[in-house]
């Protein structure tokens, strides 16, 4: 789904609108569907396995946040904030802010972000104006949702129990015990939502409002079959029987001269810190 825009107001789509991304199966039908998927026969047989359930507690809303940067430097953690999306749990697109960079920006990143110079240039705020009206409209007892939401949080600068109550970490909910390497697995968001809700992505530009919409289905979806062993056993088996296709990054070690941090093939020699 392209990202509506927004110049001086908060708001992209209004309150109370649901975000619908344009893909095969992503109705909320997909997403009720895949709690009873069935395991593709030769795959490798996924376990059920003690997930720690996720209260759903009446006074604490779920909010999705979704983070995309620019690249301002040809090292991988030469990043800069460029667009923020939240999203409630109802799917409905809050905030949908774009972020005019302070640095040059080297590269757009657009097959990663959905962004352009054009974008930026014609919607950017500043960052502190963004996280202003972010503050705004994100309860303090919010309980953020998202895939590695911990960076996302990092990257904005949020602190737990200040400006949100908690996190969920959609890479640990989702995680599948593989018999094959007698391991835990752990699958991007793209394999998820192809996997459990249809929605293939192909090599389509990601967008912070659509994974934000996306990870708040996949939690809805673990909320619909965390005490159903059975179920849940299904959606672990769906998401091990596809093999996962390769990230951007392994498929381009660097993108327009800057390295895009895969740790097996990084170019550029700067740190991981995660």
């Amino acid at each position: 789904m392209m990202a509506q825009h927004a110049q001086a107001q908060p708001f992209v789509t209004a309150a109370g609108t649901a975000a619908n991304p344009t893909a095969a199966g992503a109705g909320p039908a997909a997403a009720a569907a895949a709690a009873n998927v069935d395991a593709q026969a030769g795959g490798p047989q996924a376990q059920a396995t003690s997930q720690p359930v996720v209260p759903l507690q009446t006074n604490q809303p779920y909010y999705s946040i979704d983070v995309e940067c620019v690249a301002t430097g040809n090292e991988h953690n030469a990043r800069a904030v460029a667009q923020i999306s939240l999203i409630d749990q109802m799917e409905r697109v809050i905030l949908n802010l774009y972020v005019k960079p302070v640095l040059p920006v080297v590269s757009y990143l657009t097959p990663l972000t959905g962004l352009s110079k054009e974008m930026l240039e014609q919607h950017g705020m500043p960052l502190e104006t963004a996280l202003a009206y972010l503050r705004q409209y994100l309860p303090r007892n919010a309980v953020l949702v998202g895939q590695n939401i911990r960076a996302d949080v990092q990257w904005l600068g949020l602190q737990e129990n200040a400006d949100f109550a908690s996190m969920v970490d959609l890479a640990g909910l989702f995680r599948v015990w593989n018999p094959q390497y007698n391991s835990f697995s752990v699958f991007g968001q793209d394999h998820l939502a192809k996997t459990l809700l249809g929605i293939d992505r192909g090599t389509s530009n990601h967008d912070a409002v659509t994974d934000a919409v996306i990870s708040m289905r996949l939690f809805n979806l673990f909320l619909r079959v965390q005490q159903d062993q059975n179920a849940l056993a299904d959606v672990q088996r769906r998401a091990l029987s596809v093999a996962p296709d390769s990230s951007f990054a392994k498929r381009n070690p660097t993108f327009e001269g800057v390295c895009m941090g895969n740790r097996r093939t990084c170019t550029c020699g700067a740190p991981f810190f995660y």
